[in-house]
């Protein structure tokens, strides 16, 4: 049996669709990467800023807090991103919606005052580990959205 060209083309997953869930797979681990850096890396860490505050046990519980909660929310954030890939409508905009809310608090944070810091470079840090996120995250929405990926996710077989 031979199917139709358009029902194959349905099937065929497009260019759009596979380079926002690369772009989504690189914000995974960007955010990832970023939680590591201010975690253990650069100068002051943030695990050195909370043993000042709440001493050795309370820094390890808050970064074991904080840990547990960034793995929960990436692999929640993979199983759409996975679920996307295959067509499915509710993932897709699972996504959009996490993409809005991500953005909502890249501007928050902007209008509190948040980048206000004293050397230029600690801006252009704070900007980038905050925007390259939602970059990639942006990108990856306005993919999902074009008129290519928008029939592939309009086929039936995979809106379930």
């Amino acid at each position: 049996m031979t199917m139709k060209p358009e029902t194959d083309q349905r099937r065929t997953r497009p260019r759009e669709v596979e380079t926002a869930f690369l772009l989504l797979l690189a914000a995974i681990v960007v955010d990832a990467a970023v939680w590591v850096l201010d975690t253990f890396v650069l100068s002051p860490s943030g695990l050195d800023e909370m043993r000042n505050e709440m001493g050795e046990s309370g820094a390890i519980r808050q970064v074991a807090m904080s840990a547990g909660f960034l793995v929960f929310t990436s692999a929640l954030f993979l199983f759409f991103v996975f679920k996307m890939r295959e067509g499915r409508k509710w993932a897709r905009s699972a996504l959009a919606a996490s993409g809005a809310l991500v953005m909502f608090f890249l501007v928050n944070s902007m209008n509190t005052g948040e980048f206000h810091k004293e050397t230029m470079m600690d801006v252009i840090y704070d900007l980038f580990i905050s925007v390259s996120p939602v970059v990639l995250v942006a990108g990856a929405v306005v993919l999902m959205f074009l008129p290519t990926a928008n029939m592939y996710f309009s086929s039936t077989e995979h809106s379930e």
